[in-house]
C-alpha cells in the first residue's frame, strides 16, 4: 500500500505537507506547481484515484512562429504542434495558441509559461519584452534567446557529422549538400540554417568540402527541392558528386523527382541521405534513407522542462539536445 512517506520522498516535499494536501486541509497554502507535483506523484504511485480531479490545469501559451502557408508546406512543425496539443492534455496544460509574438506579450500575464514552435526569426527586443511578462518558457527546435528561456532541439550538428562519417566509410569522397535558407538563432542571429552551417564546418574538417557541390537556396519545400535538383543538373553538367546530404525530406523528395526525370537514379548514380523521416519518405522512389527526429520525445522534453521551471522558477536555463536515428532505406 502506498504511504504518505513514499509520496513525500518521491515528490521532494515533507510528509506533513503531503498529508495536509491529500487530506484537503483548507489552511494549507501551497503554489499550484507544488500542488500538481504532489498530486501527480500520488496518482502515479496509485494513491487513491479520487485525487485525479484535484490536479490543477496550467495555463500555458503556445507560440506558433510559422504561417498557415508554411504549415502546409512543412508538416514537421505542424506535427510538433499536434503532438504538443496531445501531450499537453496529459500534463494538465490548458494550451492557448498564439500566432503573433506581440499578441502573446500583451496577454502574457494571463499564463504561467509558454512553449514556442517555428523557425521564423524573433526580434531580440520583443523576446526581452516577453521575458518581463512571461519569464518561463521553452522554445522547441530553435534557441533564439538562450539567456532568457529553455530550449529543446534535435542534435542536427551531430546528425550531419554522422551522415558524413557514414558516407566516408562507404568510400564516398565527393559529398555535396542541398539545403534551404534559415537562421542560426541566439544572442546574435546568423543568416544560415544550422544544418548548412554544420555541414560546412564538419566537411571542411574532414577534408571533403567542395563549394561547387554546395547548394542552399529558398524554402524547405518539395517545389524548391525540384528546382534545386534541376539547377544542380544544369550547373554540374553530369559531374555530380557521389552523394548528397539533404537538409530535409521535402527538399529531398523534390530533388529525387528532378533527378529521376533526368535519368539520374539513386543509389546507382548518386547516394542521398536526408533528415526528418516524414511519412511520405518511405513511399517515394527510391524510398529515402533519412534521419528520424523523435518529435514525441522533443515535445515531451519541452513539457518536462516547463513543468520543472514552474516548480523551480529561479533555476538556470536548460538547453537539451535530442539524438536522431538513421532509418536505412534505398537511397543510400
Amino acid at each position: 500500500m502506498v504511504t504518505i512517506k513514499q509520496i513525500a520522498q518521491e515528490s521532494g516535499f515533507s510528509p506533513a505537507t503531503v498529508s495536509r494536501l491529500l487530506n484537503d486541509d483548507p489552511t494549507l497554502s501551497v503554489t499550484p506547481a507544488t500542488r500538481n507535483k504532489i498530486l501527480t506523484v500520488a496518482q502515479h504511485l496509485g494513491y487513491g484515484k479520487r485525487h485525479n480531479k484535484l490536479l490543477l490545469d496550467h495555463k500555458i501559451a503556445l507560440l506558433l512562429s510559422f504561417t498557415a502557408e508554411e504549415e502546409l508546406q512543412d508538416i514537421y512543425f505542424n506535427t510538433l504542434k499536434e503532438t504538443l496539443l496531445s501531450l499537453g492534455e496529459d500534463a494538465n496544460f490548458e494550451l492557448t495558441c498564439f500566432e503573433q509574438l506581440d499578441e502573446l506579450i500583451t496577454q502574457g500575464k494571463k499564463f504561467e509559461g509558454f512553449i514556442g514552435i517555428g523557425a521564423q526569426p524573433l526580434p531580440a527586443d520583443k523576446l526581452q519584452q516577453l521575458a518581463k511578462v512571461l519569464p518561463l518558457g521553452v522554445f522547441l527546435d530553435i534557441d533564439p534567446a538562450p539567456k532568457l528561456f529553455d530550449s529543446v532541439q534535435p542534435d542536427l550538428s551531430q546528425t550531419i557529422l554522422d551522415a558524413l562519417e557514414r558516407l566516408i566509410v562507404a568510400k564516398k569522397q565527393k559529398i555535396g549538400f542541398i539545403g534551404g535558407e534559415g537562421f542560426i538563432m541566439g544572442t546574435q542571429q546568423y543568416p544560415q540554417d544550422p544544418r548548412a552551417f554544420a555541414f560546412e564546418n564538419w566537411a571542411k574538417r574532414l577534408g571533403v568540402f567542395s563549394e561547387k557541390f554546395y547548394f542552399v537556396k529558398g524554402p524547405f519545400t518539395t517545389a524548391n527541392g525540384y528546382e534545386l535538383g534541376k539547377e544542380i543538373l544544369k550547373t554540374l553538367k553530369g559531374e555530380l558528386p557521389e552523394a548528397f546530404i539533404v537538409a530535409a525530406d521535402p527538399l529531398a523528395i523534390g530533388v529525387l523527382q528532378a533527378f529521376n526525370a533526368a535519368g539520374i537514379m539513386a543509389p546507382k548514380d548518386i547516394a542521398l541521405i536526408s533528415i526528418n523521416n516524414i511519412e511520405i519518405s518511405k513511399y517515394v522512389s527510391p524510398p529515402l534513407t533519412t534521419y528520424n527526429i523523435d518529435q514525441t520525445q522533443l515535445c515531451q522534453t519541452a513539457i518536462n522542462l516547463l513543468v520543472d521551471a514552474l516548480e523551480r522558477p529561479t533555476r538556470a536555463k536548460i538547453h537539451a539536445f535530442i539524438d536522431t536515428e538513421l532509418v536505412k532505406r534505398k537511397s543510400f
